[in-house]
């Protein structure tokens, strides 16, 4: 098969976890159900999710990054994206939405699937088992995303459409990595630290503090596991 064609399956498979996740959300995250044993799933996730990124993070996007910046460049990559997610953050809080997940999501997203692309074409298994890391991390995320979404005021409906077409927007990244960064990988570095950055404030400031629930101890854990995961993910790719 040819690359262009495995980068497009692959990538779409990564994406529509995006979707998949925020169907979970409607039919089970969403149940009126109160009780405690359902709070407990529901912050187990969403730690779960912060474990993932914070993998993704200190396993992927950093590390990756330092290989091919120089410290000057490394600096203003990742001081950059936690700058302005800060911004982007502030300004959501004062309009009163809720979407820092929906935001983790992305900027965790977009920039792999832009690496993605980029890898594919030198090395085909990294590609395909860094397709797999990334549909992974989508699942919980676009779950919270979901919630998010609905708690800023947003209908079922619509929400499921924008996860749907977001959903599409790992092949849109993954084709411009493919076509335009395979032979400049320090633009993809410089992507990667950005999103790091940006992501390392989301998860302290946003996702963690929403992992807490008063005599439950089973949630936190959902971070160990998420980060466990990005740890198999990067041994699997190295």
């Amino acid at each position: 098969m040819d690359d262009l064609y495995k980068i497009i399956l692959y990538s779409a498979f990564s994406g529509i976890t995006v979707f998949i996740g925020g169907l979970l959300s409607k039919y089970i995250g969403s149940n009126p159900d109160n009780t405690n044993r359902r709070k407990e799933i529901n912050h187990f996730i969403t730690a779960f999710g912060g474990g993932i990124l914070m993998g993704a993070v200190a396993l992927v996007l950093i590390p990756r990054g330092m290989e091919d910046l120089d410290l000057t460049v490394l600096l203003l990559a990742f001081i950059a994206g936690a700058l302005i997610v800060f911004l982007i953050d502030r300004k959501l809080e004062k309009s009163g939405s809720t979407l820092s997940q929906l935001l983790a999501m992305l900027l965790d997203f977009i920039p792999e699937a832009i690496a993605l692309g980029a890898i594919f074409a030198t090395d085909s298994k990294t590609g395909v088992l860094l397709a797999v890391f990334i549909g992974l991390q989508n699942l919980p995320e676009s779950f919270n995303s979901y919630q998010d979404l609905i708690k800023s005021g947003m209908k079922s409906k619509k929400t499921l459409t924008i996860l749907f077409a977001l959903s599409f927007s790992g092949v849109l990244g993954a084709l411009l990595g493919y076509e335009f960064l395979t032979n400049l990988p320090e633009v993809t570095a410089f992507l990667m630290v950005f999103a790091g950055g940006g992501i390392l404030y989301l998860i302290f400031q946003d996702i963690a503090p929403n992992v807490k629930l008063k005599r439950a101890w089973i949630p936190a854990l959902g971070a160990n596991l998420g980060f466990l995961i990005g740890m198999i993910g990067e041994k699997l790719i190295q």
